[in-house]
């Protein structure tokens, strides 16, 4: 950052914000993740209601309390009366006036409590039922109230369509509620960017530049945040900017050339030219559309309290060391003293100085002021180390004969600075190669961004090796290869579990449920619904955060399974663990379900391979027996008949009819694709017997990597053949950040 940069990062901190923002945007996320707990503030009909109460009762005793306190404490506002005044006052121009309009005033948040805070409501409940006998002070999902007529007649209502704005800003808490965001590291942070975002609309208005400013979602949360108290955030803008600044959130078209994306890529030129630093931010881009719900009803299971002995003593078998994951985004800006010879013919190889698990590989990325635009790469990886940078010569394309690739210097950045910080923007002096020579170094510029450090997931290996007596042997490794523990199943009635110590059994099968680890844990075959210390079920395909985006190969629901926790917290449910079927691949996100996780994906896997033996010896079986049989060719027409088994290597179909007791035999539609197939069975009697996809391979989304990207492309990581990936590379002006 030059003087000139740094004077004007300085002015930017310099905006006097009246607000402790940092503690206010934790209240928010804790607000917001209420919400989210309560989706039936999110349909239309009790919506309405909501905002009935809303004008009818929430601020006309709001107006009351402000001009003469009603109760001692603070005034408690509901939680569905609260969800209307927050998406009122995100349009904080029309809230203001609105306010005036109808009370004389700006009705603030002074002296009112948030319904997640921990203050109690007796007084506000008094003063409500004083006021409004007919109307109760909490309604929640199961009232069926009518709205009364009049509910637009009111002379209080505001003619802004607050339905319209609050199903526009629905999808906002998924992409806030990423775990690093409620750190005071990466909100403080997000502070003095909002500041600086403030400052740039500030200069953009000195100069007459027009600009739709569009914030990163650290920004935009802070925003939201800062508008939540009207009074300060008026006062604050009117002293910093001259104005009240509005927050336009009715624009949502993320495409290549719509106001977003170009007010976006505007915004990232200024801000690097006004500040010098980079405008992205790990963690804080558009992470992709929210993923798609389980379950429309909200389901908060009945625990039941177990001996956490019994749970400790099980848990000792399998020792994990605790480590931590971050998001780098990362980008190769510019390059000083490179030879001639060598100009707009080198790129970067960047990697860890010592593989860590999680990035284990070499990628490459090109220099912004070589190739003529901006490149920006996305990964995960622990955060120690080092990032170890390679500066390689590219040969031209137009050779028959490539040149050899040669390394011309290297450079590191140590990530434990990175992470001090969440960011670094500085030349290195490369330490050339003992081939290459040069007066000057060459200097590589570098930036990147990083997330706080959080939990990383466990990559476990489920792999079946050997045969001990009557069955088999299977060991799990984690991502390094070291073994963890040995899992049996004898006789599909006991689950062994196998350490260096010996053997513990850690299963029993009692009539159609497995009773594991002492009866902590309870697994209902069926429905593969584990229950216990909490609740978790096992669902086909890729769920909720392991959902794939829409930049990512679709892949067969059946070869991967979600675990996903279900309780208080979460009605909706919450992604746990993904299978991949295929592979025996096991991510676990969470510490608890390591153990509870391998057993279920252990039953599952040995219930699925049963199940597969059983059909293919039927298969063999029937194709013996059906040989000779065939009454009419095709699809198996004709009384008796029999349609015998149809095989395509790509996607096949077939059927298999027949009267009077014929039978559709098989249809197995193989290849490396998903394959499809249909059977159906004869009528008087007919049977169609089996119907059978083959397809391999499978998408992964790396260790859990986040939004953000460039041009039309999320920052995630790329569509590999398991649960683990590499980084995303994009090349296109990054993609719009957030929109509200």
């Amino acid at each position: 950052m030059g003087m000139e940069h740094e004077s004007e990062w300085n002015a930017a901190q310099s905006i006097e914000i009246s607000e402790d923002l940092v503690a206010a945007a934790k209240l928010q996320l804790k607000f917001l993740a209420a919400v989210d707990r309560n989706r039936w503030l999110y349909e239309d009909q009790t919506l309405q209601r909501a905002i009935y109460r809303y004008n009818s009762c929430w601020l006309p005793l709001l107006a009351k309390h402000s001009d003469s306190r009603v109760t001692n404490g603070p005034l408690v506002v509901p939680l569905d009366c609260e969800w209307v005044w927050h998406c009122h006052r995100l349009n904080p121009v029309r809230y203001k006036s609105d306010c005036e309009e109808f009370y004389g005033r700006i009705l603030d948040n002074c002296n009112v409590a948030s319904s997640v805070e921990e203050i109690s409501t007796k007084e506000t409940e008094e003063i409500w039922n004083a006021m409004y006998p007919d109307e109760p002070y909490d309604i929640n999902s199961t009232r069926s109230d009518k709205v009364p007529e009049n509910i637009n007649g009111s002379e209080n209502n505001t003619k802004y369509n607050l339905v319209l704005a609050i199903k526009r800003q629905i999808p906002f808490y998924y992409q806030v509620s990423r775990p690093y965001m409620n750190t005071n590291q990466f909100l403080e942070a997000a502070v003095a960017r909002y500041k600086g975002f403030l400052h740039l609309i500030k200069r953009n208005k000195e100069r007459n530049i027009t600009c739709f400013c569009v914030p990163t979602y650290d920004i935009d949360l802070i925003w939201h945040t800062h508008q939540l108290h009207p009074a300060s955030y008026s006062n604050d803008l009117m002293k910093s900017l001259g104005k009240i600044l509005e927050h336009d959130d009715t624009d949502q078209n993320r495409g290549k050339g719509q106001k977003l994306d170009i007010g976006f890529s505007k915004t990232i030129k200024q801000w690097e030219a006004l500040f010098g630093s980079r405008y992205w931010k790990a963690g804080a881009m558009y992470r992709g559309s929210t993923p798609s719900p389980l379950t429309v009803t909200p389901f908060i299971p009945k625990l039941i309290g177990k001996e956490v002995t019994a749970h400790n003593k099980f848990q000792k078998l399998i020792d994990l060391p605790e480590s931590h994951v971050i998001e780098v985004v990362l980008e190769f800006v510019e390059i000083e003293n490179l030879p001639e010879t060598y100009k707009k013919r080198v790129c970067v190889h960047f990697s860890k100085a010592q593989p860590d698990g999680i990035f284990d590989v070499k990628r490459k990325l090109n220099i912004q002021s070589e190739f003529g635009r901006k490149q920006v790469a996305t990964f995960q990886c622990k955060p120690t180390g080092k990032l170890f940078f390679e500066l390689v010569s590219d040969s031209t394309s137009n050779l028959l004969l490539p040149e050899p690739i040669k390394t011309l210097g290297c450079g590191s950045i140590a990530l434990e600075d990175l992470v001090s910080d969440l960011s670094v923007e500085k030349w290195l002096d490369l330490v050339p190669s003992s081939d290459t020579i040069s007066s000057d170094p060459v200097r590589l510029k570098v930036a990147a961004s990083c997330t706080v450090p959080i939990p990383a997931p466990h990559v476990l290996k489920i792999a079946r090796t050997s045969r001990l007596s009557k069955s088999f042997l299977t060991q799990v490794t984690d991502g390094n290869g070291n073994e963890i523990i040995g899992l049996q199943m004898r006789e599909m009635k006991e689950l062994i579990g196998i350490t260096k110590e010996g053997e513990t059994v850690i299963g029993q099968l009692i009539e159609s449920e497995w009773s594991l680890m002492d009866s902590l844990w309870t697994l209902k075959v069926q429905k593969m619904l584990l229950t216990g210390p909490r609740t978790v079920k096992l669902i086909p395909g890729r769920k909720l955060d392991y959902e794939p985006k829409h930049h990512e190969r679709k892949t067969n629901k059946h070869n991967f399974m979600t675990a996903v926790e279900f309780s208080a917290e979460y009605p909706y449910g919450r992604a746990v663990a993904l299978l991949d079927v295929n592979s025996g691949d096991l991510m676990v996100q969470e510490a608890w379900f390591v153990l509870p996780g391998l057993m279920l994906a252990f039953i599952f896997l040995n219930i699925s391979r049963k199940e597969t033996e059983f059909m293919a010896e039927e298969a063999v079986f029937k194709a013996a027996v059906d040989k000779d049989k065939l009454a009419s060719g095709g699809c198996g027409s004709g009384c008796g008949g029999c349609g015998n088994m149809v095989r395509s290597g790509g996607c096949g179909s077939g059927c298999g009819g027949g009267c009077g007791g014929g039978c559709g035999n098989m249809v197995e539609s193989g290849g490396c694709g998903a394959g499809c197939g249909g059977g159906c069975g004869g009528c008087g009697g007919g049977c169609g017997n089996m119907v059978k996809s083959g397809c391999c391979g499978g998408c992964g989304g790396g260790c859990g990597g986040c939004g953000g990207g460039c041009g039309g492309s999320t920052m995630k990581s790329g569509c590999v053949d398991n649960i683990t990936g590499g980084p995303s590379i994009d090349e296109q002006p990054m993609q719009v950040a957030a929109h509200a």
